[in-house]
């Protein structure tokens, strides 16, 4: 990477065309140099936070099981205390990792489930009031597992989008309602928690990927894809245009890019192994009108029957 600009910031693109977790470890290691991984973890706590939506969603719309594993396993051989967490808008976590095979490709790895659900009251500086899960927060190294997949509101959501699930359950609702109506304030909201993060890296899932509509019921897609950075703005940068999709078009993109915020101009990054081209004409479908962002009311209160009846229930 000689002649590297000073401020140019490493994306890692790879070519992976199945979900082995030795593999996806193997992928791992080979990022590590390029992306500045510590050579040991030992002593250290690492939370992955994969995206898992929901126990009742398909597996398809969520991270997949041997993709984590295989990431778990990468740094569970590099000494570290490896936890792995969400805050699905539904139910807990630990259904969802369960319901979708994820606790059974762990099983033999010594990773610990937790449940974010201990509140920090956060004012955001866009001025959004939310409560993050401490459990994501507590931590030496942040692991951000996106799943790449079309959203039928932010048009796809990558590394940025699944920070999201630092707030807390029916949270995230509430902020739906309050603020996605209010002018970009909902948006604004998601890009703020970027400054709110530990030391962090993301490793985005685009095995499979999932286009066309989203985030649940999409259509797959064999793009056979691992990015990874320690820049979640990068990575998604780097996506769009290996997606081949107008940047403009996501709304956390152009937040990112009106704030001329680090990785939001393509010119800036830097492809250690191959470049987005590598992938054209993969296929990759986004929605082509996007919906509201702020929940009608129906569908706010019947999400919070629902998540009552899971509480009560937690066994449905």
């Amino acid at each position: 990477m000689a002649g590297m600009a000073v401020n140019a910031i490493p994306v890692y693109l790879a070519r992976c065309a199945g979900y082995d977790r030795a593999a996806v470890a193997s992928l791992v290691e080979e990022m590590a140099g390029p992306l500045g991984l510590a050579s040991s973890y030992a002593g250290r706590t690492v939370i992955l936070k994969p995206n898992l939506i929901s126990a009742s969603a398909s597996s398809l719309a969520c991270t997949d099981a041997g993709f984590i594993a295989g990431v778990a396993l990468w740094f569970l051989d590099h000494g570290a205390r490896v936890r792995i967490g969400d805050s699905p808008a539904f139910g807990t976590a630990v259904r969802a990792l369960r319901q979708h095979g994820i606790t059974a490709a762990l099983r033999g790895l010594a990773v610990e489930p937790v449940e974010f659900v201990t509140p920090v009251p956060t004012v955001l500086p866009c001025g959004c009031a939310v409560d993050l899960a401490a459990e994501g927060l507590d931590c030496d190294l942040l692991v951000n597992l996106p799943k790449i997949k079309a959203h039928n509101q932010m048009y796809v959501t990558l590394a940025v989008k699944n920070i999201f699930g630092l707030v807390i359950g029916m949270r995230k609702a509430m902020l739906h309602m309050r603020e996605g109506g209010r002018g970009g304030r909902f948006v604004a909201a998601i890009v703020d928690l970027l400054d709110l993060l530990p030391p962090h890296l993301a490793i985005a899932d685009g095995i499979v990927a999932m286009h066309r509509d989203g985030p649940l019921n999409g259509e797959a897609l064999a793009l056979g894809c691992v990015a990874a950075s320690g820049n979640s703005i990068a990575l998604d940068t780097a996506l769009l245009s290996l997606l081949e999709l107008d940047p403009s078009r996501s709304p956390l993109w152009r937040e990112a890019a009106r704030r001329g915020l680090a990785g939001s101009r393509l010119a800036d990054l830097v492809y250690p192994a191959v470049p987005p081209a590598a992938f054209a004409g993969a296929g990759f479908s986004a929605p082509a009108e996007l919906n509201g962002i702020r929940f009608d009311p129906f569908r706010f209160l019947r999400g919070m029957v629902r998540r009552f009846v899971l509480a009560l229930h937690p066994q449905l």
